[in-house]
């Protein structure tokens, strides 16, 4: 079964720590860019990170210098490094496969493209920060 799913999520006081993992199962995730994406409630999709095929990394403004994407081929698995968390960090968190992060004019990892063209997403994990 092609999957991908996302685990790491929970609860965590501002300042704090998580590292969000995207696991690939049915088909090799190294092939593909895989983009974290996160939605809060009342809010629209947001695209906060992805890595290329290429080890190429894209942060949106709000979590550069804070979060930190990587890859680990031999376990089929993305990661997302989350530090310094903030309250504005909350949302539901999900990874996606796609063929490249940006190409031409297109910047897929902003989720803002045609729904087609991203291949696989994962179910969700929530993140909260909050004292």
């Amino acid at each position: 079964q092609v999957q991908l799913v996302e685990s790491g999520g929970g609860l965590v006081q501002p300042g704090g720590s998580l590292r969000l993992s995207c696991a690939a199962s049915g088909f090799t995730l190294e092939h593909y860019a895989i983009g974290w994406f996160r939605q809060a409630p009342g809010k629209e999709r947001e695209g906060v990170s992805c890595i290329s095929v290429s080890d190429s990394t894209y942060y949106t403004d709000s979590v550069k210098g804070r979060h930190t994407i990587s890859r680990d081929n031999a376990k089929n698995t993305v990661y997302l490094q989350m530090n310094n968390l903030k309250p504005a960090d909350t949302a539901v968190y999900y990874c996606a496969g796609f063929a490249a992060c940006s190409a031409g004019s297109k910047d897929y990892w902003l989720g803002h493209e045609d729904p087609e063209e991203y291949d696989i997403w994962g179910q969700g994990t929530q993140v909260t920060v909050s004292s």
